[in-house]
């Protein structure tokens, strides 16, 4: 049975939420960042499991705030990591990451997200599209969905018709819209919504994503998506043939994400975790990126070169 497991991020819930699959075996979906893996353990061991229980690690994608702890699942507990095969050099040798990360986060990187090792390669399993993994008696099959990140993946439970969708699914926090989170340097709006019909033809009957948890339903949220998506886009492409850069652009953006939020009623402590599940301002340098990197001839008033 795959159930949320919320880790409480820096003690705020629904922040980030990891899967928990549970049987003779136990697997991890997004184990969360380091900062998480302690409380994870109290959370297991006040459901009646044991840390060393969990033989799996299922990772959507490398970023820091999914799978930043997995190397300590696999040095302590000795689980396996499943990756996509573009993300598996990054969790065995995590410098470039860590860089790229340290050039977003700055000084907060290490409150956020810990202390990041290597997962040793012998305990490295890459999954490819479709592939299915045995954890215990329950089968988890490999959905490469790329467009948040090249290195993404959903795992899906056919046995149970759920699919837990990592990023590719948005953010959506106690049932309110459903962003797409759009940070640097991957974003790719054709191949994600190419994700999202692949989602929907699974027909499941739960996704669960980690920024929330198990959406309000498998249908309403995907379109609210997808139309958020297109949207940002466009008003970040607009911007920037206004001649605006990224630093213009953030508290603008910002505006416009939180005037989205208040006009359909999420509460202030929810506007909280939104910020801090999907911060406005990443959404802003992604989506920049992804002009100048495939649709540079969209460009009529900025640098046709990417960063």
């Amino acid at each position: 049975m795959l159930e949320v497991f919320d880790t409480l991020h820096l003690g705020r819930p629904a922040a980030i939420c990891a899967g928990l699959l549970r049987g003779d075996q136990l697997a991890i979906l997004d184990c969360g960042p380091e900062t998480v893996f302690e409380h994870t353990i109290q959370g297991l061991r006040s459901r009646g499991l044991k840390p060393e229980q969990v033989t799996h690690v299922l990772a959507t994608h490398i970023h820091l705030d999914h799978n930043g702890g997995a190397w300590r699942w696999a040095v302590e507990y000795g689980a396996t990591v499943c990756v996509h095969p573009n993300g598996a050099a990054h969790l065995a040798d995590p410098g470039k990451l860590v860089a790229s990360a340290t050039r977003v986060f700055g000084a907060d990187m290490e409150r956020l997200w810990g202390t990041i090792r290597p997962v040793p390669p012998d305990k490295l399993r890459i999954v490819h599209d479709g592939e299915t993994i045995a954890v215990g008696p329950a089968r988890v099959q490999a959905i490469e969905t790329p467009g948040h990140a090249n290195h993404h993946h959903a795992y899906w439970l056919e046995a149970e018709r759920t699919l837990y969708a990592g990023d590719v699914a948005g953010v959506s926090i106690a049932g309110g819209p459903c962003q797409p989170p759009c940070p640097p340097s991957d974003i790719d709006l054709e191949s994600w919504k190419r994700s999202l019909a692949k989602m929907r033809a699974l027909q499941p009957a739960r996704i669960i994503a980690t920024h929330g948890g198990l959406l309000k339903d498998p249908v309403t949220p995907l379109a609210d998506l997808e139309h958020r998506l297109d949207d940002w886009a466009a008003w970040v492409l607009a911007q920037l043939n206004a001649g605006q850069n990224e630093a213009q652009m953030v508290p603008l953006f910002e505006q416009k994400v939180l005037a989205e939020l208040q006009t359909a009623g999420v509460t202030p402590e929810i506007l909280q975790t939104y910020a801090h599940g999907n911060p406005a301002d990443k959404s802003v340098y992604g989506l920049a990126r992804y002009w100048r990197k495939f649709h540079p001839e969209r460009l009529t008033a900025w640098p046709k070169t990417t960063p």
